[in-house]
């Protein structure tokens, strides 16, 4: 039986290292200017709740930006054209460009229930 999901599979037997696995862990820290930090942070700002919350979404996207070797501010031009469903969505795919196939960022699907299935289900 085939299991759908979005983890890639690990070759257990070959000899890697733990680096492998945290790959983003050792790699150094990237420096911008500050009008870059706070532009990307206000981006941000408008569109959560919190200014904490901001500067987190706003150094994920910083580093990921960079790693890809985008210009950051090209990247806020980008999310700037979306609207708000269009950017979380955009925005998941965006930060999962760094990440390895185990820690995947994901989106919240609620699909409609049919009546039919639905009454089927016991409360």
């Amino acid at each position: 039986m085939t299991i759908q999901n979005n983890l890639s599979q690990v070759d257990i037997s070959s000899n890697t290292s733990t680096q492998t696995f945290f790959n983003n862990y050792f790699k150094p820290t990237f420096v911008v200017s500050t009008n870059i930090d706070d532009a990307v942070i206000a981006f941000f700002e408008q569109i959560t709740d919190t200014k904490a919350a901001a500067r987190l979404i706003a150094s994920a996207v910083i580093y990921t930006s960079l790693e890809q070797n985008i210009d950051p501010m090209s990247t806020i031009e980008k999310f700037s054209r979306l609207n708000k469903p269009e950017l979380t969505s955009y925005l998941v795919m965006f930060l999962n460009l760094n990440r390895i196939g185990t820690s995947y960022l994901g989106i919240n699907n609620n699909p409609t229930v049919s009546k039919y299935v639905a009454r089927m289900i016991l409360p």
